[in-house]
């Protein structure tokens, strides 16, 4: 089997496509697990803490 520039540009997009799909989906998963939720909220609300002024 001969490989050649075409062959590995194509396999190369059409794996990172689903390399790319896949870590989407794991990040959507991540963010909107219920488990999550009390950190998200913690998080939001320390940003606007007011003892943390310069």
């Amino acid at each position: 089997m001969d490989i050649d520039h075409a062959t590995v540009v194509a396999f190369s997009k059409s794996w990172g496509l689903f390399y790319l799909i896949a870590l989407s989906i794991g990040v959507l998963i991540y963010t909107f697990r219920p488990s999550n939720k009390k950190r998200f909220d913690r998080a939001k609300k320390t940003i606007l803490d007011k003892e943390d002024r310069p």
